[in-house]
């Protein structure tokens, strides 16, 4: 592939990832500012225009005065309180739409000619699928708040979050692979140890960052703010009051922030324990500089996660820690990628001369 085809490419996913980092950091913000539920129709189309007359936002008002949201919780709420939640979720979707376009027209473009490698051509449709599934996912979400519930399903959220995450990883993926190739031998059998023990760090990671995501469908985060110690304890009593036994895992509060914070612990040890280990076996000096780039970020994004919760969860630390954990599950994407291109060798038997 020629260079400069390469380097359009790249330039394109990156701004593709980059406007998918913002969108999941507004959907934060819509979520902290409880304005999830503003709108409640879907009009992918029609739906960028927002109200422009006095008479268009009575008709905004008049239909969010209908969901429980408004009739249980919110009350005598002004016009002028309700445009403030409305601008946030209409900013969410608004970039939603953006990056269909930013997607989709370049797509064609390279496509036509020829920049796209046939290789990539499935691969980039299945990411707009994706992409097109999310705006799906994330309607399913909020119709899950606009007629029995005062709140979106945590259910729903975490999936609307999780998918979110995925076309995120997908898309660096992508555009790592459009990077140079490492220049390793090819007869020498690389190790497949850091691969698999990456791939397991992020996998955990993507755990815990669901469990986040069921921590602000309950807004457990606004309780429990002691660490860290739970109600006087390391292991609070009643983390398995809910019957059946399972729903303790995702409609238990105390649970679930008790699940969040050991998911996080897990995080920072195996970070560390994979730094030790590649740096004890002497991995390639990119591998260990990735893995220490990734325990510093994890280690730093807990220790703001126990800021965020002894402060009762303030605007702007949740969306601070919510960047922080798209930050290291990017890194932590990165890292597995990496372990793909360049790896120890396997230790040979062979005699030295060969």
């Amino acid at each position: 592939m020629p260079a400069r085809h390469r380097r359009a490419l790249r330039i394109w996913l990156g701004c593709v990832a980059l406007l998918i980092a913002v969108m999941i950091l507004v959907g934060g913000a819509t979520r902290l500012t409880d304005s999830g539920l503003s709108i409640t129709e879907w009009q992918p189309i029609m739906g960028v225009v927002p109200p422009l007359s006095d008479g268009d936002w009575e008709k905004a008002f008049a239909a969010y005065q209908k969901i429980p949201e408004y009739t249980e919780l919110k009350r005598g709420m002004s016009l002028d309180e309700f445009k403030t939640i409305f601008w946030w979720e209409w900013a969410h979707r608004f970039v939603g739409r953006l990056i269909g376009v930013v997607f989709f027209v370049p797509f064609v473009g390279f496509w036509l000619a020829g920049y796209t490698p046939r290789n990539y051509l499935p691969r980039l449709i299945g990411l707009f699928l994706l992409g097109g599934l999310q705006g799906a996912v994330g309607w399913y979400m909020v119709k899950s708040g606009l007629v029995d519930r005062t709140d979106v399903s945590q259910y729903r959220l975490a999936a609307h979050f999780g998918t979110a995450l995925l076309i995120l990883g997908y898309t660096l993926w992508l555009l790592f692979g459009l990077g140079k190739d490492e220049q390793t031998p090819r007869d020498v059998p690389r190790s497949r140890a850091p691969t698999w023990v990456a791939g397991a760090i992020l996998l955990l990671m993507f755990l815990q960052l669901l469990a986040g995501a069921l921590v602000a469908g309950l807004d457990a985060g606004f309780g429990f703010n002691t660490w860290p110690l739970i109600n006087g304890a390391f292991v609070p009593d009643r983390l398995g009051e809910a019957s059946p036994w399972y729903l303790n895992l995702f409609e238990n509060p105390l649970t679930v922030q008790f699940d969040h914070r050991m998911l996080g612990y897990m995080v920072v040890a195996s970070t560390l324990a994979q730094l030790a280990w590649l740096a004890l076996k002497r991995a390639p000096y990119q591998l260990i500089g990735s893995a220490l780039t990734l325990a510093l970020l994890a280690l730093l994004q807990a220790v703001l996660g126990v800021w965020t919760l002894l402060l009762v969860v303030p605007i702007p630390l949740g969306l601070a820690h919510q960047a922080g954990a798209v930050v290291v599950f990017c890194t932590a994407v990165y890292h597995l990628w990496l372990t793909t291109r360049v790896n120890a060798p396997e230790k040979s038997h062979a005699p030295a001369s060969a």
